[in-house]
Formats: structure tokens, sequence, C-alpha cells
């Protein structure tokens, strides 16, 4: 039986590389796994509706392995939605494998009775953990982060952050050519929260 991974890579801007996280491409053929498809994406862990991440999900076959470099690449959501999104890979009958995180699924196949049980609960309870973890680490980098804008602000030396004024014209375009925001956000590269938001400033100043 032939073994299918989806890739799915994150990073949370516009500056960060995926470079790094392109070797999970040759680690899942090493291991003898067909790639059906890599997704690649440039958003925050902090929002489920990212497209590259619901495009996957919607491809996924029972029997497939999800590969990530890490639990916060697939989420950094607060632990009951992050859980959801979880729930929802499972569902579709695919695997999650993430490096570090050792995945107990073909022993729990293999067992029977209460030795099964313990290694479901174990199997949960870690990946709970890494959820959780994930989220605390995007928790304190906002705390740390409005705490170096707090401190600029009392130096005088805060101006806030600079609009992407390449990403903002790209938004601009495509949905004045009809595209939908959904298709926007797919081909732009960014979340569809950020299509909504420069569309409707560019509504709001066309009215000023």
């Amino acid at each position: 039986m032939v073994k299918v991974a989806r890739i799915y890579m994150r990073a949370s801007s516009k500056s960060q590389s995926l470079e790094r996280q392109e070797r999970l491409i040759a680690d899942a053929r090493e291991a003898g796994y067909y790639i059906a498809a890599v997704y690649r994406e440039k958003a925050s862990g902090a929002i489920v509706d990212r497209p590259e991440l619901m495009r996957m999900i919607s491809d996924l076959q029972p029997g497939e392995l999800v590969v990530a470099e890490r639990i916060d690449r697939i989420s950094r959501l607060p632990l009951p939605q992050a859980q959801a999104l979880i729930d929802t890979i499972h569902e579709k009958g695919a695997k999650l494998a993430i490096p570090g995180i050792f995945d107990f699924s073909d022993l729990v196949a293999e067992s029977e009775g209460i030795t099964k049980i313990v290694l479901e609960s174990v199997q949960e309870m870690l990946l709970k953990l890494a959820l959780q973890m994930a989220r605390d680490d995007y928790e304190e980098r906002r705390r740390r982060q409005q705490e170096g804008i707090e401190l600029a602000k009392e130096k005088g030396l805060f101006t806030g952050r600079r609009p992407d004024k390449v990403l903002h014209d790209r938004i601009r375009t495509l949905r004045s050519a009809n595209f939908s925001i959904a298709e926007t956000a797919r081909i732009a590269g960014c979340s569809e929260a950020s299509v909504k938001r420069v569309w409707a400033a560019r509504v709001d100043k066309g009215n000023q």
C-alpha cells in the first residue's frame, strides 16, 4: 500500500522564510511517503481561516499523513479551537505527524484492552499539552511585543507598523477584478480578514 503524505508549511510574516521547512519534503520521501501536495502560506497560526490550511484539510483522504515542522505551524489557537482543528483532520481519516512529538497511532492500532486505552490517553494528553504550549508561547510573544511598544511610546520612538503597500495594492487589484474574498486571500497569500480590512479601508477612503 502506498503511504501518502501532505506537507503543511507556515510562517507568521512575509519577511520570514519557509526555506528551513522545505526539508520536510525530503524527510517524508526518505521515510517512504508519496507527497500528494505541499501547502505553503504566510499567516498567523492564531487564526483558523488560513486558505492553504483549509485547502489541505479539504484535500485530505483517509489514511493520509499531515506533516508539519512543529505543532505551532498547525495551530497557535486557544486550546478548544485548536482541538477542534485537529479533530477535523482526524475526522477526515488522516493522521498528524510532528517531528519531536511521538505518535502512538500504530501502537494503538495493534493494541487491545487496557493497553489500548492507556496509549490513547497518553497520546491525547501529549497532543493537548503541545497545543497549549504553542498557544502559551504565542500569548507570551504578544505580551512582550506590547511591553516593547509601550516602552517605545514612553520614549517617543514608536511610530506604528508600516502597512504592506505591495500587498494592499495586490488585494485592491484582485478585488477590483471581481475576485472573491477567498480567491483574493489565496492568490495574495494573506488571510481573508486582511482582505476584508484592506478593501473596507479603500471603500471608506473613497467615501470621505
